[in-house]
């Protein structure tokens, strides 16, 4: 019988990896300080010692070599895991990971799949200033040819980790820093959870938030604060953004008739002008006041501690959300 333990985030994540290193000796991970460091956050901490230098490498700062080098191991068969410290750092190799891996499948008219996972600490972190706070997938989620997870707990951490690294298409894995250190139930049995396929963290009847990784915690301190005032909302944590599962959104939305987006990434062209849109469009006729949506500010985020909160979605600013779809239904 299989029992189930509290871990980290980061112990989800290595255990993850581990499994699937041990399953399939193709896998491997690759990045700055994965190996003798431990990992910049240790994430791989002991991975070094298990499987050794052949299959946990450590690189030079160098993350478009290293992207690259992935994708060629990846043409040859092989399973690569490449760890971006953060996926700020992965914007010097945009030109491999979104015009090289995505691609590779359809310029060679299906003769070289690219298995690769590319992972790392994504959004802000904590006082990392402008150029180390990106929220990549609103920018990448616009290349077709690769998938894009985001997990909220321990449990999706692992569940999902396995399935990137088994899919045939480059699978791009956003974590935060933020969460690292969370604890959650993780059960010891293989599981895997499938990508595109999102999940209810709270029901209701009165306003469907949507939201996917970290702000989905501020969803939920948000929809605790509203239930005191008698406004019920249903929870959806989206999990993968490439696929969208706006199947489960919509049928949320029917039921409730109200909907708030609650996104990090910045507001124009974002993923959740784009949720929103698919919603206006299925669920017209259903909707009691048009989508709102709750990003980070359209600024720089800021070094200053109390800036960079406010920069943020927080619960403050989805409960105003949802009680202006509600008042104004």
């Amino acid at each position: 019988m299989s029992t189930t333990r509290q871990i980290e985030f980061r112990d989800a994540l290595r255990e993850g990896m581990s499994e699937e290193m041990r399953r399939d000796p193709c896998v491997f991970l690759m990045g700055e300080e994965v190996a003798q460091y431990q990992g910049a956050y240790k994430v791989s901490r002991g991975m070094l010692q298990e499987f050794g230098p052949q299959r946990v490498i450590d690189t030079p700062i160098s993350e478009s070599g290293f992207a690259g080098l992935g994708i060629g191991a990846a043409m040859m068969g092989l399973r690569p895991i490449i760890e971006f410290m953060s996926w700020s750092f992965s914007l010097v190799a945009a030109d491999q990971i979104l015009n090289n891996a995505p691609k590779m499948l359809y310029m060679s008219g299906g003769q070289f799949k690219i298995p690769i996972v590319y992972r790392g600490n994504n959004g802000a972190g904590g006082q990392l200033g402008s150029t180390h706070s990106w929220s990549v997938e609103s920018m990448y989620a616009n290349v077709p040819g690769l998938k894009i997870a985001i997990p909220f707990d321990p449990y999706d951490a692992k569940g999902l980790i396995k399935t990137a690294i088994r899919d045939d298409n480059p699978v791009f894995f956003l974590e935060s820093e933020r969460l690292l250190s969370v604890k959650g139930d993780v059960p010891e049995a293989e599981y895997l959870i499938p990508l595109g396929q999102a999940t209810v963290r709270r029901t209701g009847s009165d306003c469907t938030i949507v939201s996917f990784g970290r702000p989905l915690y501020f969803c939920m301190e948000a929809a605790e604060t509203l239930a005191s005032d008698g406004i019920d909302c249903e929870v959806i944590d989206g999990r993968t953004i490439r696929p969208l599962d706006i199947e489960t959104i919509v049928r949320s939305v029917c039921k409730t008739n109200c909907c708030v987006v609650v996104d990090q990434s910045w507001p124009f062209a974002s993923i959740g002008a784009e949720v929103a849109a698919q919603v206006h469009e299925r669920c017209f006729d259903d909707l009691d006041h048009h989508v709102v949506r709750v990003h980070s500010d359209d600024v720089p985020p800021a070094y200053a501690y109390n800036l960079e909160q406010e920069m943020l979605p927080n619960a403050r600013k989805i409960c105003e959300a949802v009680r202006t779809v509600t008042y104004n239904a």
